[in-house]
């Protein structure tokens, strides 16, 4: 541990230029009585290094030093597919790799190249969650993280939206997706029903209840391609998610906030079928998933826009807003 802690100073050493020891220690996570006694250690090793006092001092490397310790090992190595995306390093347990190989890239780069690295971080960042949503906590991805890159079998205890409810499966992982801050698993599935063969599924990883990683191992498909697999995945998705359709009237207000309460989907369909009445306002023929679906994001828009069909939408809507009405009524009469 203090070996490699030991290295990570002399390289932030090596690409920051001079650092001060409370800031080798904030990187460090360590105490700034820590950073002194490193700093002595890595001097007594024969780094040349010295330190200056003030307000602008710190600790810096004589110049035209630079150590050749940069090589990545394996995992840092594999940790740095996920430098765009540090948060789900994190939770796949890569965080410190990723940061150290990070480090060690940084160190090996030419200064020209190194500051041009620099600005890049500084000017753009992705933020993976949309917005409402943190993200979802999944305390098993870690071991699913494990079990997929060993090739482990596992046994998953899973809870999905159809009866029965609550499941067990024994699982062979072939990818992690993170699809807007919340992670899948893709894995074959034990055959059931007299079916042949291990058929590839989509698992939401925060749903399962219970993991169990098995020693046994298996051979992962030479054919699987995971980019290919999820592309059609979200295809057949799409094709299963809407299976009505809906015409509604939008109002100009109701327009403008279009983005901010729909899909891109419903958008599109608004710019294609919309019709403008004299009154303003956008006749259009929008997809809709459910009805349950369809009268929970209408109503977001109050009353900005009108459903004129499926009638059974309609009714849904008009008994919503008359039960809302009620609502606050009784509740004005309470409180007057």
């Amino acid at each position: 541990m203090r070996a490699s802690r030991l290295l990570s100073a002399l390289l932030l050493l090596q690409t920051r230029g001079r650092m001060s020891a409370r800031a080798l220690a904030e990187e460090l996570d360590v105490s700034v009585r820590t950073v002194y006694r490193d700093m002595s250690a890595l001097s007594a090793a024969g780094v040349p290094l010295y330190a200056e006092d003030g307000p602008d001092g710190g600790y810096q490397l004589v110049a035209g030093f630079r150590t050749q310790l940069t090589g990545l090992t394996e995992d840092e190595a594999q940790a740095l597919f996920l430098t765009g995306l540090p948060g789900p390093a994190a939770d796949l347990g890569l965080g410190a790799l990723l940061s150290t190989a990070e480090l060690k890239l940084a160190a090996a780069l030419p200064p020209a190249l190194r500051e041009s690295a620099n600005r890049v971080r500084d000017r753009f960042h992705l933020d993976a969650p949309g917005w409402y949503s943190q993200g979802d906590a999944s305390p098993h991805l870690g071991a699913v993280a494990d079990a997929l890159w060993r090739q482990c079998r596992i046994r998953a205890h899973y809870r999905r939206w159809q009866a029965p409810t609550d499941v067990t499966r024994v699982l062979d992982p072939l990818g992690l997706v993170l699809k807007a801050g919340v992670w899948y698993l893709v894995a074959a599935a034990e055959p059931r029903d007299g079916a042949d063969g291990r058929t590839p599924r989509t698992y939401r990883v925060n749903q399962i209840l219970d993991l169990t990683v098995l020693d046994e191992r298996f051979e992962r498909p030479s054919t699987f391609d995971l980019a290919g697999y999820w592309a059609g995945y979200l295809s057949q998705f799409q094709a299963r998610l809407h299976q009505g359709e809906a015409v509604v009237r939008f109002s100009p207000r109701a327009l403008e906030r279009l983005p901010e309460l729909v899909g891109a989907d419903v958008r599109a369909a608004v710019a294609a079928t919309g019709r403008p009445d004299r009154s303003g306002w956008v006749r259009a023929k929008v997809p809709i998933e459910s009805l349950i679906h369809a009268e929970g994001q209408f109503l977001r828009f109050g009353a900005e826009v009108e459903v004129v069909r499926p009638a059974e939408l309609r009714s849904r809507l008009v008994a919503a807003a008359r039960g809302m009405a009620d609502l606050y009524a009784s509740a004005a009469e309470t409180t007057g």
